[in-house]
């Protein structure tokens, strides 16, 4: 009998189990997570997926919806590959008796979203997809998969540019060693560095900094996605209002009733994320509060269930018809640099969702292609770990305990560190901000962090130096893209520097420099 090859999933939203699900009669899954298995992004996702399933509808127009939502920046294989497979993953779902939405004839009640040509959104209990899907998910791999939780990874095991295995850490500041065959990273982005934020707590850009230490390229982290419409009122934010709340026609007002998207953007309230997010930030910062008028919409309670229990907790009737919104960290389109089946540079180190960067998002991801992304890629590398046999794990010699008297770099706390990205590295950049971003994060000597240190420092340590490490990668990359394009909008370049850029295909720049900046991470 050939002895199954082990796989470590560090994370545990949509794409790590959707992984985990696909190869789990194959391999020997392990599935690590730094909190509970319920604490994702992934679980939190109102909006829903973004696929051709309307005869009315076609993957071209899909296509060109996230070509321009991007802003010419995607890979064009990578979004051909996204909008063709989505059918195809949607099914396969289904078959293992997953329910979208339907309407009593059999009908998809499909929705509408920012920068899509027409309705494509499949939802799952209204505005409860993600949890749906988690639901689905974690029911399928239970018994079968091994899970452990309160595993924090702390360092990835890298000889000769191979991935060898994982360093753990849990609350008791013991630490854990795991050799796999394959390790993927699927611990989604990093907006929790972030003060307003859609993203769980534990959401710091753990896995962008583990690969960024072990040597793995790491491209376009200056493109933050911020959500238009987090629900924020009396300086508390809540959680995020589904765009697709305007798709059924809600519209972003000020106190007075001028609504603040015409004469911005022809489709309005509908405008690629980015526009939409700077425009309520220009009014924010003068003063004035933004709504969502969603006073049109028929049984908005029945809609959109979680919205309606966001706004029961801020104390916030849904029946005066407004809500009070403001932008919100979302999303990173970078990350881990992969191939189209999520391979990164080195060798036996996956990135699937997220954390990883494929080129399917470009500059600015569409609505709903998130969950549609986890689908696709994890399915994809599933089918490519599936088909590996006995790649061996050759370790010349175990973990170093490293020096317990290393001196440590005093560390800023955690809301330190969103303080100053949120005011300096936010929707608008410029130079100055971002110098001074940077020279704060660097006074912390993060940097001396190495392996041999791996088990001198606690837990929280380890949080602290990960979150410092993603933030500077973002910095460092906003300083170095001299233009604004997508979800980057620099103030003292606030135009491309292509001015065609939206009539053809702009070469990735920015690309693979990181590292060589200071040699960390070689």
């Amino acid at each position: 009998m050939i002895e199954k090859e082990t796989v470590i999933i560090i994370g545990c939203g949509l794409a790590a189990l959707t992984l985990a699900d696909k190869i789990r009669d194959n391999k020997n899954v392990i599935v690590l997570t730094k909190s509970s298995i319920r604490n994702s992004n992934s679980i939190r996702a109102q909006g829903g997926i973004a696929c051709v399933v309307d005869p009315n509808d076609n993957c071209e127009k899909h296509y060109m919806d996230t070509i321009v939502a991007g802003c010419k920046f995607n890979d064009e294989q990578a979004v051909e590959t996204l909008v063709n497979s989505g059918p195809i993953v949607i099914e396969q779902l289904m078959n293992k008796g997953f329910l979208f939405d339907q309407d009593s004839s059999g009908k998809f009640l499909l929705g509408k979203e920012g920068a899509h040509q027409q309705r494509r959104i499949l939802h799952a209990g209204g505005d409860s997809t993600g949890k749906r899907l988690m639901d689905f998910l974690i029911n399928r791999i239970s018994g079968n998969v091994t899970i452990m939780e309160e595993a924090t990874a702390v360092e990835l095991i890298v000889e000769d540019n191979q991935c060898l295995g994982v360093i753990t850490c849990n609350k008791a500041n013991e630490f854990s060693t795991y050799y796999a065959n394959h390790i993927v990273l699927a611990t989604g982005g990093c907006g929790a560095v972030y003060q307003v934020t859609s993203n769980d707590p534990s959401v710091m850009g753990d896995g962008i900094a583990l690969a960024y230490r072990a040597g793995a390229k790491i491209t376009d982290m200056e493109f933050i996605q911020f959500h238009p419409t987090m629900l924020c009122s009396k300086g508390q934010c809540y959680g995020l209002v589904s765009e697709a709340v305007r798709g059924e026609g809600a519209i972003l007002r000020l106190k007075d009733g001028t609504s603040i998207m015409n004469g911005v953007h022809p489709l309005l309230d509908l405008a690629p994320r980015d526009i939409v997010a700077r425009e309520i930030h220009r009014y924010v910062k003068q003063g004035k509060e933004v709504f969502l008028d969603i006073s049109m919409i028929n049984d908005f309670e029945h809609k959109f269930p979680t919205i309606t229990s966001l706004c029961e907790q801020a104390n916030i009737s849904t029946k005066d018809g407004r809500i009070p919104v403001a932008p919100g960290a979302h999303f990173c389109m970078g990350g881990v640099k992969t191939d189209l089946l999520g391979l990164t540079t080195v060798k036996g180190l996956y990135a699937i969702g997220e954390v990883a960067n494929n080129g399917v998002h470009g500059a600015n991801r569409l609505a709903s292609n998130s969950l549609l992304e986890g689908l696709v890629y994890s399915n994809l590398l599933g089918n490519y770990l599936m088909a590996c046999t006995n790649r061996k794990v050759r370790v010349s010699s175990p973990a170093s305990r490293g020096n317990a008297n290393v001196k440590r770099p005093p560390l800023p706390t955690t809301e330190e560190v969103r303080a100053i990205m949120s005011k300096y590295v936010g929707i608008e950049r410029c130079e100055k901000d971002l110098l001074y971003a940077k020279s704060w994060i660097e006074k912390f000597s993060f940097q001396m962090f190495t392996n041999e240190q791996t088990f001198t420092f606690t837990l929280d340590e380890h949080n602290q130096i990960n979150l410092l490490t993603t933030c500077w990668l973002i910095v460092t990359s906003a300083l170095q893209r001299t233009e604004s394009r997508g979800a980057h909008y620099r103030s003292d370049y606030p135009v491309s520097n292509d001015n065609n850029w939206q009539n053809k295909h702009i070469e990735q720049q920015n690309k693979e420099t990181i590292v060589a900046m200071t040699g960390v991470g070689k």
